[in-house]
């Protein structure tokens, strides 16, 4: 069997984007694992699939599997990426569209300047929405949890998947590597967790870097920087519209407030076309 496939990126968080509407895709959790291999495979953070619609109210089924074969509920640098791609396919001529995830629905605005702007729904801080158990108890919007690096206060945010997000003074020196996977190994998580580190440079701009589950350290997460923004409003600490600064390149986020929609905008690129076979 044979697969043709995108290789995509958005701020350097990259893709590897298959139709699974024009050819008969069936992957096992396997041939993902070693896809994603950088040094055997064609190396990807992860994958997308590109579906027909499962509900009415949906253009497409979007699905997303991590470099370790595990499906995952939503990506937010991957959404982007997936409205380019349906439209330089001529999977649908629409600028706005509707895409069924495991996380539910989201909505995607292709713009004429070749960014698109992604409707990410209202961000959660409920405890079961990550799922987070207790204890520690969440105080305040935070919970304080043991890291190798001593006790550490984080944000606990669901964008459809979870995250917990940590202000730092200097993002690059953060510990990433080392309190990254101890977090996500927690049994407060049972579905695990994206990891994120915040700097607040000032209430419009923050530099972010995060440590996602299934794949590590990445060089942008569309997800992370809109958990980061929401926890920071949360906290009083952001303005409304807010720049985010990842090793990738730069995402705006708007967000209003509890009862609203969360919005990212930033780029898609394509890099290459490619095959591979089963």
């Amino acid at each position: 069997m044979r697969i043709q496939f995108t290789k995509m990126h958005g701020l350097g968080n990259d893709f590897v984007v298959i139709d699974a509407i024009s050819q008969h895709v069936s992957l096992r959790t396997t041939h993902i694992q070693r896809l994603s291999n950088r040094h055997t495979g064609i190396g990807f953070d992860q994958l997308l699939l590109i579906e027909p619609p499962s509900r009415p109210d949906a253009d497409f089924n979007y699905r997303i599997f991590n470099a370790d074969g595990h499906e995952v509920q939503h990506c937010g640098n991957g959404a982007r990426c997936f409205a380019r791609f349906v439209r330089d396919r001529d999977l649908t001529t629409k600028t706005t569209m509707t895409v069924n995830t495991l996380g539910g629905l989201i909505t995607l605005h292709a713009l004429d300047d070749g960014q698109v702007r992604v409707d990410m729904s209202e961000p959660s801080f409920l405890a079961t929405s990550l799922p987070y158990v207790a204890p520690p108890e969440i105080t305040d919007g935070s919970v304080l949890l043991d890291t190798p690096e001593g006790p550490r206060a984080f944000g606990l945010v669901s964008m459809g998947n979870p995250h917990a997000v940590c202000q730092v003074e200097q993002v690059q020196d953060a510990p990433v590597h080392t309190i990254g996977p101890a977090v996500q190994a927690l049994p407060q998580f049972p579905s695990s967790v994206n990891v994120g580190f915040m700097e607040v440079v000032g209430p419009d701009l923050i530099r972010l870097r995060v440590y996602e589950r299934g794949v590590g350290e990445t060089l942008a997460c569309g997800t992370g920087a809109c958990a980061a923004v929401a926890y920071g409003r949360h906290q009083g600490l952001l303005d409304q519209q807010v720049t985010v600064e990842t090793e990738g390149g730069t995402l705006l986020i708007d967000w209003a407030g509890a009862g609203q929609s969360l919005f990212m905008t930033g780029p898609a690129e394509s890099v290459y076309e490619g095959e591979f076979r089963l």
